[in-house]
Protein backbone atom coordinates (compact mmCIF):
# COMPACT_ATOMS: atom_id res chain seq x y z
CA UNK A 1 0.00 0.00 0.00
CA UNK A 2 1.50 3.25 -1.02
CA UNK A 3 2.34 5.51 2.15
CA UNK A 4 1.03 8.96 1.05
CA UNK A 5 2.77 11.21 3.98
CA UNK A 6 6.53 10.05 3.52
CA UNK A 7 8.74 10.43 0.84
CA UNK A 8 11.60 8.22 -0.17
CA UNK A 9 15.26 9.36 -1.63
CA UNK A 10 17.42 6.73 -3.05
CA UNK A 11 21.04 6.75 -2.59
CA UNK A 12 21.52 7.20 -6.45
CA UNK A 13 20.11 10.13 -6.86
CA UNK A 14 23.22 11.78 -5.66
CA UNK A 15 25.95 9.30 -7.59
CA UNK A 16 27.90 11.45 -9.78
CA UNK A 17 28.62 8.20 -11.56
CA UNK A 18 25.40 7.42 -12.73
CA UNK A 19 23.94 9.14 -15.70
CA UNK A 20 20.08 11.20 -15.44
CA UNK A 21 18.57 8.12 -17.12
CA UNK A 22 20.29 5.62 -14.63
CA UNK A 23 18.32 7.55 -11.72
CA UNK A 24 20.45 10.86 -10.55
CA UNK A 25 18.31 13.42 -9.96
CA UNK A 26 20.74 16.05 -9.43
CA UNK A 27 23.25 18.11 -11.54
CA UNK A 28 26.72 16.58 -11.69
CA UNK A 29 27.76 19.86 -9.25
CA UNK A 30 25.37 18.76 -6.70
CA UNK A 31 26.98 15.01 -6.85
CA UNK A 32 29.06 13.09 -5.26
CA UNK A 33 31.07 10.04 -6.16
CA UNK A 34 29.51 7.03 -4.86
CA UNK A 35 27.61 8.11 -1.48
CA UNK A 36 27.30 5.71 1.29
CA UNK A 37 24.08 5.50 3.44
CA UNK A 38 25.47 7.41 6.37
CA UNK A 39 26.55 10.15 4.73
CA UNK A 40 22.69 10.48 3.27
CA UNK A 41 21.65 10.14 6.61
CA UNK A 42 23.95 13.03 8.10
CA UNK A 43 23.49 15.05 5.16
CA UNK A 44 19.24 14.85 5.87
CA UNK A 45 19.74 15.64 9.03
CA UNK A 46 22.13 18.30 8.48
CA UNK A 47 19.42 19.83 6.23
CA UNK A 48 16.88 19.89 8.90
CA UNK A 49 15.22 16.30 8.18
CA UNK A 50 14.61 13.08 10.43
CA UNK A 51 15.33 10.30 8.73
CA UNK A 52 11.93 7.63 9.95
CA UNK A 53 13.65 4.52 8.71
CA UNK A 54 16.66 3.58 6.66
CA UNK A 55 17.67 0.70 4.79
CA UNK A 56 20.78 0.14 2.55
CA UNK A 57 20.02 -3.89 1.88
CA UNK A 58 17.65 -2.81 -0.95
CA UNK A 59 17.86 -2.05 -5.20
CA UNK A 60 17.27 0.75 -6.93
CA UNK A 61 14.68 -0.21 -9.33
CA UNK A 62 16.92 1.34 -12.39
CA UNK A 63 20.05 -0.39 -10.99
CA UNK A 64 19.01 -4.15 -9.84
CA UNK A 65 22.23 -5.72 -10.26
CA UNK A 66 23.63 -3.45 -7.32
CA UNK A 67 22.99 -3.09 -3.46
CA UNK A 68 21.93 0.71 -2.90
CA UNK A 69 20.20 1.97 -0.28
CA UNK A 70 17.22 4.73 0.77
CA UNK A 71 15.93 7.07 3.69
CA UNK A 72 12.83 7.46 4.16
CA UNK A 73 11.32 10.77 5.11
CA UNK A 74 8.45 12.67 6.01
CA UNK A 75 6.72 14.49 3.93
CA UNK A 76 7.06 18.40 4.54
CA UNK A 77 7.92 19.95 1.50
CA UNK A 78 8.35 18.82 -2.71
CA UNK A 79 10.35 15.93 -2.73
CA UNK A 80 12.82 17.95 -5.43
CA UNK A 81 13.44 20.77 -2.99
CA UNK A 82 14.27 18.02 -0.22
CA UNK A 83 16.43 16.36 -2.64
CA UNK A 84 18.21 19.65 -3.75
CA UNK A 85 18.58 20.79 0.25
CA UNK A 86 20.07 16.97 0.98
CA UNK A 87 22.26 17.33 -2.34
CA UNK A 88 23.42 20.71 -0.94
CA UNK A 89 24.41 19.32 2.44
CA UNK A 90 26.11 16.48 1.22
CA UNK A 91 28.73 18.44 -1.28
CA UNK A 92 29.78 20.37 1.38
CA UNK A 93 30.36 17.73 3.69
CA UNK A 94 31.83 15.91 1.28
CA UNK A 95 34.16 18.84 0.55
CA UNK A 96 35.51 19.35 4.28
CA UNK A 97 36.52 15.87 4.44
CA UNK A 98 40.54 15.79 4.25
CA UNK A 99 42.01 13.75 1.20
Amino acid sequence: MKDYEHVVVWLDYFNKTLPKKMGRKVSREKSVFDPSLKELIDAAKAAGFEPKETNDQVRYPRRSFVRSGYIVLPKGMSKSKAITKIAEKLVAKRAKQPK
